[in-house]
């Protein structure tokens, strides 16, 4: 069943009120590491934009991301077939919503959109950041994006975190992963209440993973909808900091 045109607006832009009103800190008493540069991009979802995301970084006060580069960078205007063909910020195309595991998929869109996400990487690395401090995040259509561009980027990186996402391509992109990349840890994250991205789609991820050869640590929320909360912020600053490397 497809939703109204705009629909996903109005659940990013309730996401982003949450991040505003409901954010707490978080102090940390551990010593800043003046080695450790890192960079961590995050990919927002349909309909939304990277500046209303940047809310987010405010809520890792370790001060090991004191030399972190955030990066919040827009998705750009398309026509989205689940929204009957309207424009709006969309990475690649979305054929319906609710998104199940069996949902058909814009491969061809997924894997232009890698190649920009790509693109950014590499533009980080060359500027001197470790690629194990690298560290690609995403929500819902930007975190279908974030497993596609992590599994298909060269090297190993820091971390994949996908929050109610979904596997945006069939099994044969699996001969493209290079035994670095399959070195890369994921977080996934996901509420049980979702009904945009079913969570049936989420549960698939891990066991897709797997069959790659990729470590996944899964988190499912019981009460959860379409969004992010403050416990799986909370976890994604952890989990982070676990994986920064000491130097660049």
């Amino acid at each position: 069943k497809f939703i109204k045109p705009f629909a996903l607006l109005t659940l990013t832009f309730t996401t982003t009120i949450f991040f505003i009103f409901f954010f707490q800190q978080n102090p940390s008493s551990q010593k800043p590491n003046p080695m450790a540069k890192s960079f961590v991009l995050w990919l927002h979802g349909l309909g939304d934009s990277g500046p209303a995301n940047e809310p987010i970084k405010t809520f890792f006060t370790s001060s090991l991301f004191k030399n972190t580069t955030w990066s919040f960078p827009s998705a750009p205007s398309n026509p989205v077939s689940c929204n009957y063909g309207s424009v709006m910020p969309s990475w690649f195309d979305i054929f319906e919503i609710p998104i199940t595991a069996a949902s058909p998929k814009d491969e061809s869109g997924v894997l232009k959109a890698v190649q920009n996400v790509h693109a950014m990487i590499d533009k980080e690395i060359a500027a001197g950041t470790n690629p194990e401090n690298i560290f690609i995040c995403g929500f819902s259509q930007g975190g279908a994006l974030t497993l596609a561009s992590v599994l298909l980027y060269p090297k190993t990186l820091g971390g994949g975190a996908v929050f109610s996402g979904w596997v945006p391509f069939s099994s044969k992109i699996m001969e493209r992963i290079t035994p670095e990349a399959r070195k890369t840890p994921f977080l996934w994250s996901h509420g049980i209440a979702d009904r945009t991205v079913l969570f049936e789609a989420g549960q698939a991820g891990p066991p897709f993973l797997e069959q790659v050869g990729v470590s996944c640590e899964f988190k499912a929320y019981p009460n959860l909808g379409h969004s992010i909360s403050n416990e799986e912020l909370q976890s994604l600053e952890s989990w982070i900091k676990t994986r920064f490397k000491s130097s660049s």
